[in-house]
């Protein structure tokens, strides 16, 4: 029987509906912790910022997406809360808007809440686009810039650099 992990840290990644940019990056994050053995040792999950697909499955288009990469996308949508705030060692916005209502939120600075492209080099945008109005390749974009920061975002949970 395999030894189970102590989760010893956790990441909240947040967009705006939680349906396809932060359940992308929990499924990623999730399976590069599987991928290097490390699974069940970080708390991963995603909310949005707006409760406009609560309960819901992330987008189709996305579950699609990673499934053609070997991953299952199967968080149902939240909003972010306070309680969040408290409770998770980093909290990652995809995008400005994101990061500005979490710092709302948050009623001021907070050293919690970062931008993924934080763990990019600048090559990359700075915001992950929203793909739910675009085509097919907005949500291939999407994975392929989760994929390079999140084991990035990985190493700085690991060596306690990002929380």
């Amino acid at each position: 029987m395999p030894e189970q992990q102590t989760v010893s840290k956790s990441v909240l990644f947040v967009c705006l509906g939680n349906i396809c940019r932060s359940p992308a990056a929990e499924g990623v994050l999730k399976h590069l912790l599987h991928q290097r053995g490390l699974a069940g040792s970080i708390r991963v999950e995603s909310a949005g910022t707006s409760g406009y697909h609560l309960g819901d499955l992330p987008d189709r288009r996305m579950r699609a997406a990673a499934k053609k990469r070997g991953m299952v996308l199967e968080s149902r949508a939240r909003s972010v809360s306070s309680q969040d705030l408290r409770d998770f060692d980093l909290i990652v916005a995809m995008d400005r808007d994101n990061y500005r209502e979490l710092l709302r939120l948050a009623s001021g600075p907070n050293t919690k809440i970062r931008l993924l492209s934080d763990f990019l080099d600048e090559s990359w945008p700075r915001e992950v686009p929203d793909p739910y109005y675009g085509g097919d390749e907005g949500f291939e974009h999407v994975l392929d810039m989760l994929e390079a920061a999140c084991p990035e975002l990985l190493d700085e949970l690991q060596n306690g650099a990002a929380c």
